[in-house]
């Protein structure tokens, strides 16, 4: 039996794009709740395989033109190289093999990330083939529509997944795809003639009932919960059943550190916002006893919490007296309940907003955590200003700090709590740290010497492929001399057990970064917006006669420490250009093409001929070409929207694995135009120089000031150097990454 298929007209194309928006629901949760990455190429598959459906593509071409986008997405997702390399092709060829025998065993766990992504596409394929059975056979989508609500309210009810909007957004759907067919079976039904008529007699009214149910649904009052929510005794228990490490976890400020390592997905979720005068890191607390799995707290009978009230002076001393410091405020706007402070180095006092008819604080004077006590209930509070002493450490006096200053200054048990390491430590750890820090006099150099080796050799920031040290491995030991890829966590443990084990004292500290910045506000202060993501781990080194100095050994974070040079010789300057050359290199001139051969190309139809047959084909075709404009017209604009996302990674793939010196010019010329498509606009005559520290300062990175160095460099010695841009290009690629975050 033929099946009679709906005429494809602006109502249908409306059908195909809220079935698209259906199935877009059940990838959403995906990002939040699991560690699959690039959603949005698994999108762009779906939505090409429901344009081929809709514009009637024969089922061979459009198996190919699927499989190449799939092989392609593949290996952009997982390997180097060109695509057109036959090496890859043949790797892939035996991950599939090697998979396939790992699923006849049954040992799901083994499956490899390639191969999953590999179901996961023809999951979607299926998916998309699905859609366009019910839409044009069937004519009814009601399964899959109640199977995606049933599918959102259980990862609303058992997950942290919120689904208030996107049951909105699929009741919305939902109801316009159905509606829709049922006006496609109806005309079918009693042979109505399906045109743009007849087509709003039926969708006016259907538009009518879904704004107006969904209105009533969204605006009447809501019942409280019968049942309490089960999320918290799911967690519970697993966290009382489990060990704590392995698995995928959630970005974010936690309280056990005794089992580090592993992978874990972001979490935009806005913690507070705060009122700054400049960039700081929020602190919230500090662990100093490393266990060789994590850190812990050091067990004391004697510390015991220290209490005060707002208007008192916090009873915390990080600097020695004589430490050149600023007074600063900040203020923060707490989004979520936690009971503790988040606060900068050297806070001296705490003030809260008017509301609480008695406020306390108490102070771990072991983890420098403080938390709040309103109306003698421990819990959150806010917002809160905070008052603190911004230091100016002076390179003089942390030069001068050494071994013999610290005998003298502090207690045997003080040096013995922050220089800790396991007994069972690896010995090359202590090896490694001494060979990097041989040729360093003072403690300064010594801990800078540590903290640059993190960035000058091949180790790289990860947040999903981290390993987990096995039971007889130490976790800092794993990551130098194995994986040398993680974190924070990661980056900052392994700094401060090679700062102790050359004798320097130091301390891991747990809080967030300055976060993003949002605007400027009347009275001068910037806003900034500290989510989840932000969450971060440092090290903190002690210096007697000047205290607790900050560093940032991890990839792609600056800390904003100041330090001032006594001597004017020592301060490090730079100049810059008065006059800057225009380095934007000309169009090549497009070769003219020899007389016989333009002979040869024109073309043998007469004007008279093909203005006929263009009239004729435009009268056929008329609605599929203003759809076809049409759609592209939509996708070019989205695409324009979004180029600050998309045009990056097309950048990376184009010079990423150019070796050639001369492509510099071009991929720093590409970051400049991306840095002023991101917001950081170049002010006419600001040289290279000047506007890379103004990128460095706002992203707080020095990526920018090398790449510049190295492009200026190129500049004016020209090409001497084979490996220029060799060298630069990690820079680039950081870059150029950092501005389509």
């Amino acid at each position: 039996m033929k099946i009679d298929k709906p005429k494809k007209d602006v109502t249908f194309f409306l059908l195909y794009i809220f079935s698209f928006l259906l199935l877009w629901e059940w990838l959403r949760p995906l990002k939040e709740l699991t560690d699959t990455g690039h959603l949005s190429v698994f999108l762009g598959f779906v939505f090409v395989s429901l344009m081929m459906s809709y514009f009637n593509m024969p089922m061979l071409p459009s198996a190919i033109i699927k499989i190449i986008i799939i092989l392609y997405s593949v290996h952009f997702m997982y390997y180097e190289g060109t695509f057109f390399n036959l090496e890859w092709f043949g790797q892939l060829g035996n991950e599939v093999i090697a998979n396939s025998v790992t699923v006849m065993n049954a040992e799901w766990t083994e499956i490899s990330n390639v191969f999953r992504t590999l179901l996961f596409f023809i999951l979607l394929w299926l998916m998309a083939y699905l859609i366009q059975y019910w839409l044009i056979n069937r004519k009814q989508i009601f399964v899959f529509y109640f199977m995606t609500l049933v599918y959102i309210t259980v990862l609303d009810t058992f997950t942290p997944y919120e689904a208030d909007v996107a049951i909105v957004r699929t009741v919305i759907a939902g109801f316009a795809v159905m509606g829709m067919l049922a006006y496609y079976r109806i005309a079918d039904k009693e042979v109505v003639k399906k045109n743009l008529e007849s087509a709003k007699k039926w969708m006016v009214p259907l538009v009518a009932m879904i704004v107006l149910s969904v209105g009533i649904g969204y605006a009447a009052p809501k019942a409280d919960p019968i049942w309490p929510d089960p999320v918290p005794f799911i967690t519970s228990y697993n966290q009382d059943s489990g060990s704590g490490s392995g698995g995928v976890k959630k970005v974010g400020y936690g309280t056990d550190d005794s089992a580090l390592g592993g992978p874990f997905i972001g979490d935009d979720r806005v913690v507070f916002a705060a009122e700054a005068d400049g960039r700081h890191y929020w602190r919230i607390e500090t662990k100093d006893v490393y266990t060789g799995k994590g850190w812990v707290a050091e067990e004391s009978k004697t510390a015991m919490p220290v209490e005060f009230l707002q208007e008192q002076q916090i009873p915390m001393q990080p600097f020695d007296t004589g430490v050149k410091t600023e007074e600063r405020t900040s203020r923060v706007i707490p989004k979520i309940g936690y009971p503790h402070l988040v606060y900068p180095l050297g806070v001296t006092q705490v003030e809260a907003s008017a509301g609480y008819s008695t406020l306390q604080f108490s102070l771990d004077p072991t983890t420098e955590k403080i938390t709040s006590i309103a109306d003698g209930q421990a819990g959150s509070f806010g917002p809160y200003s905070l008052t603190f002493d911004h230091p100016v450490y002076s390179v003089e006096k942390l030069k001068e700090a050494g071994p013999e200053q610290m005998a003298v200054k502090n207690t045997p048990d003080f040096i013995s709590k922050f220089t800790q390491v396991p007994e069972a430590l690896p010995e090359r750890v202590v090896e490694l740290a001494e060979e990097i820090t041989k040729d360093k006099g003072t403690w300064l150099e010594k801990a800078q010497a540590i903290e640059k080796y993190f960035r000058s050799n091949e180790f790289v920031y990860d947040q999903s492929n981290v390993a987990v040290p096995d039971d007889d491995q130490d976790y800092v030991d794993q990551f130098l001399f194995e994986t040398q890829r993680g974190y924070c966590d990661n980056f900052s443990t392994s700094m401060v057990v090679m700062m102790r084990s050359v004798g320097i004292p130091a301390r891991w500290v747990k809080g967030y970064t300055e976060g993003e910045y949002i605007d400027t506000l009347e009275n001068g202060r910037r806003l900034y917006e500290i989510t989840n993501n932000n969450a971060h781990s440092w090290v903190e080194g002690y210096f007697p006669g000047v205290g607790w100095v900050p560093f940032e050994p991890t990839q792609g974070f600056s800390n904003n420490v100041q330090f001032e040079y006594d001597n004017k010789n020592d301060s490090q300057t730079q100049t810059g250009q008065d006059e800057e050359e225009d380095t934007t290199p000309a169009a090549p001139k497009k070769p003219e093409l020899p007389e016989e051969q333009a002979q040869v190309d024109k073309s043998k139809v007469s004007f008279s001929d093909g203005l006929k047959n263009a009239g004729a084909f435009l009268n056929d075709n008329l609605p599929k070409i203003f759809l076809i404009v049409l759609v592209l017209a939509v996708f070019s604009g989205i695409m324009y929207r979004l180029r600050g996302r998309w045009l990056p990674i097309m950048y990376i793939l184009l010079y990423k694995y150019k070796k050639q010196n001369k492509y510099m010019e071009k991929a720093y010329i590409a970051l400049l135009k991306q840095l002023g498509r991101y917001g950081l606009k170049r002010e006419n005559g600001q040289t290279l120089r000047d506007y890379a520290n103004y990128v460095d300062s706002f992203f707080s990175t020095n990526e920018m000031r090398w790449l510049t160095e190295k492009y200026e460099e190129y500049l004016y010695r020209g090409d001497k150097d084979e490996n220029m841009w060799q060298d630069a290009k990690k820079y680039w690629e950081f870059m150029i990454r950092k501005v389509s975050a």
